[in-house]
């Protein structure tokens, strides 16, 4: 049992966790920059009480929630640092782990023993406060990446925590869930934002988007995400990334040459291992939520 719950930053990932954090939290409070945001969220019923400035959001709370993008956490970091208390457990919700790490040790010398990075495998192309939906985490992932000094009890907070949102816990180390991530999702983001561009920069894109099919949705779906927070992703996650898009970068110059070559057999062996691929995706899928 939580008895203040803090959260910082109000948008989908901090609301969703409010919403299905009732009954579990004696009190909820909102952490938000914007006003507006916050009034929604009370009028809601997301939080109990708002905040604007964090340093007031986290008196006398016993678990502080990060929700912010990871480009906010080292400024919110230094403003959270005289008021940091070791009864409190901490935690975040950032897509990148290394960078949170880098920024914690950074501004207080080393990674506090009750901080926990941890990162939801869950969200949505929506974003703010309204999207808030207390079923988002429900079968999903919630990788924590606790480092060698972090304090045993407030590990098992957090993994309780998010236990409770319905979600299921596994542990990483931050680089490995970095490179993980920059190939499952952050390379996915980068593609379908490229692509929704050139297209929608040619000028017949109202012919092109008319004719459009579900494929192009499909894929684009991503690209409807906060440009704001998949900016300060990339550059977060710079160097894994930059890595698999200079592979993506020789695979489809590979492809480009069988096309350009008429070559059937290879180009159909091609797409038969990713057809594989993506089989194999969606068994071990079924496989994990069955």
């Amino acid at each position: 049992m939580i008895r203040r719950f803090c959260i910082i930053g109000v948008g989908l990932i901090g609301g969703s966790a409010a919403l299905r954090a009732r009954g579990f939290c004696g009190e909820i409070i909102g952490v938000d920059a914007d006003p507006a945001n916050l009034d929604r969220a009370e009028a809601l019923g997301v939080v109990d009480r708002g905040r604007v400035d964090p340093e007031q959001g986290v008196e006398g709370a016993d678990f502080v929630l990060i929700a912010t993008p990871v480009g906010t956490i080292e400024p919110l970091f230094r403003r959270l640092r005289p008021v940091w208390r070791p009864e409190c457990v901490y935690t975040d919700a950032g897509s990148t782990k290394g960078s949170v790490v880098d920024a914690a040790r950074r501004v207080f010398g080393k990674v506090p023993s009750n901080f926990i990075p941890g990162h939801p495998i869950a969200g949505a192309e929506r974003s703010g406060v309204e999207a808030a939906d207390a079923s988002l985490f429900e079968g999903k992932r919630v990788i924590l990446t606790p480092l060698p000094d972090s304090a045993p009890d407030a590990l098992a907070r957090v993994g309780e925590f998010w236990t409770y949102l319905g979600a299921k816990v596994e542990r990483m180390e931050a680089e490995r869930h970095d490179e993980v991530l920059a190939a499952t999702s952050h390379l996915p983001h980068v593609l379908a934002f490229t692509l929704a561009r050139m297209l929608g920069r040619k000028d017949e894109q109202a012919e092109i988007f008319r004719y459009a099919a579900g494929g192009f949705r499909d894929f684009t779906r991503i690209a409807s995400s906060d440009p704001r927070m998949w900016l300060d992703i990339c550059r977060a996650n710079r160097e894994p990334l930059l890595e698999l898009l200079a592979e993506y970068e020789a695979a489809l110059r590979e492809v480009a040459g069988l096309i350009r070559n008429d070559d059937a057999g290879r180009l159909y062996a091609c797409f038969s291992e990713a057809r594989s691929a993506r089989e194999k995706f969606l068994q071990l899928t079924e496989n994990n939520h069955a």
